[in-house]
């Protein structure tokens, strides 16, 4: 029983993630918004829980799974009834910042299981958990659009949220408390506030760069805070005992590749997983097709199914052929994709199938590139290493959306009110270009990391060092879990 409570929890905590992704035209139509503004809307909640779900873990360790899980859900169902109840943008957008910190839990949920259940059934139970996170979210994608049609956008967010009350409340009930753990050290609470501050204002000022624009004065203003922010986290990490991010492992060649490559992956999808859903639910009469809300939930769900599959098909290919040829492999795929969907959008299938390949081929490179880290760095550092490169995942998709939402923004026909098609066209080619640029840029890493000829170690020039990623360990099902969100973005 309290198993199956956790289970019901990680349902509906999908479901609710996942609303916005066939909803945002018809929020932007009823709250009088711009698809920059609207972007910004799914983007809070992704970089809330980019921030919040390394240090839930190490919560949850010190104080207990259990306490620091029921505290999320709280801020998780105070984030969804204000969501429900919003009136105007900043109220929701407070709501989805508030909603954000459901992606942690999953590691305290990874912690519950694993000191309730023998270590053969943790395992089983840890991967109902996960497939309940996804399957919700396929759910929360496809029962979007009857509810918002047949009730209102307002219950699309009450309605999961009430089921996470319930679930809290069995949790609470049912699952025995599990003791804190006594730590050395303390939480370094300087460190997460610094880097949450700067990836938070990063996001707003984005939006208000691409959106309503700023005067250039201010846009320095913008950039000089987040630089100092930014620099003020690089300086508290290196002077405290116990850092969040040891500044150390960030610096291997390793790391910062896949940091790099990362967010190069991940901006094309995010600008396509912005671009394929408006055009949807453009009008026929234009040059779209005039689905609905629930239409668009049916067509995108493919898509969804697709960014599930990859996080273990990209596993199991890192295994057998290592990261680079599943980044390259990825990257070929989305750049044909995104280069054909921008002469052949004219039939709904076409949108269809493009979601599916360019989701599957950013899924399968992302979790490549997180299995190649996990493989790469110290067994201590595993943890900490994936998160960041869930947090760069994040990032990179939330850039795409508002550069995808911009490039909307900026071919609005006057007459209309509506982007032109051609605005669409742009978006897709420099989606695709953004691809095509993960190409070079595998190239460019694998210069950088081949050993020089004649190296004590044998190798020939060339060839690419640790992060090949060729070692197939145990702990890439751990990675590759864990960012389920940003593959279905």
């Amino acid at each position: 029983m309290p198993i199956a409570a956790l289970g019901v929890l990680a349902l509906a905590l999908g479901a609710l993630q996942s609303v916005l992704d066939p909803a945002l035209p018809l929020l932007q139509r009823e709250l009088g918004i711009t698809p920059s503004e609207g972007a910004l809307v799914g983007n809070s909640l992704l970089v809330t829980g980019a921030v919040v779900a390394p240090v839930a873990g190490k919560l949850g360790d010190r104080y207990g799974g259990k306490r620091v899980l029921l505290l999320l859900m709280a801020v998780v169902s105070t984030g969804g009834v204000l969501a429900s109840l919003a009136p105007n943008l900043p109220v929701l957008l407070v709501g989805q910042v508030m909603q954000g910190v459901m992606i942690g839990a999953l590691p305290l949920s990874f912690i519950l299981v694993r000191k309730n259940l023998p270590a053969a059934r943790s395992q089983a139970a840890i991967g109902l958990v996960l497939a309940l996170f996804t399957g919700g979210s396929m759910v929360g994608t496809l029962f979007a659009g009857p509810v918002a049609e047949g009730l209102s956008w307002h219950w699309m967010f009450a309605l999961p949220t009430a089921v996470i009350i319930v679930a809290a409340l069995a949790v609470a009930r049912l699952m025995p408390h599990d003791p804190p753990v006594r730590a050395d050290s303390p939480i370094d609470w300087p460190g997460v506030l610094l880097l949450s501050g700067a990836l938070l204002t990063f996001m707003i000022g984005l939006v208000r760069v691409t959106g309503s624009g700023l005067a250039p004065l201010a846009v320095v203003a913008l950039v000089v805070v987040v630089a100092g922010l930014v620099t003020g986290w690089v300086v508290v990490e290196r002077r405290t005992a116990s850092p969040m991010v040891d500044l150390r492992m960030l610096a291997k060649p390793s790391m910062w590749h896949a940091c790099l490559l990362t967010v190069v992956v991940s901006g094309g999808f995010g600008m396509t997983a912005l671009l394929i859903p408006q055009l949807l639910a453009m009008p026929e009469q234009a040059y779209g097709f005039g689905a609905d809300t629930t239409d668009i939930g049916l067509l995108l769900l493919p898509g969804a199914v697709a960014g599930s599959l990859a996080d273990s098909v990209g596993g199991l290919a890192t295994r057998r052929f290592g990261p680079r040829v599943v980044v390259v492999a990825g990257s070929v795929v989305a750049v044909a994709t995104l280069f054909t969907l921008a002469s052949l959008h004219s039939a709904s299938w076409q949108l269809v199938v493009a979601k599916v390949l360019t989701a599957f081929a950013a899924g399968v490179g992302t979790t490549a590139l997180l299995a190649g880290a996990a493989t790469d760095v110290e067994t201590g550092d595993i943890g900490i290493a994936t998160s960041l490169l869930v947090v760069t995942r994040v990032i990179g998709v939330a850039v795409g959306a508002q550069v995808g939402a911009t490039i909307l923004d900026s071919g609005v026909d006057g007459a209309t009110g509506l982007p032109t098609e051609s605005s669409f066209v742009t978006g897709f080619t420099v989606a695709g270009l953004i691809a095509a640029v993960s190409l070079l840029a595998v190239r460019l890493t694998r210069s950088r990391t081949a050993k020089p000829r004649g190296a004590a170690t044998g190798t020939p020039a060339g060839t690419p060092s640790a992060p090949a990623g060729t070692t197939a360990t145990s702990h890439t099902s751990t990675p590759t879990s864990t960012s389920n969100k940003g593959a279905q973005a």
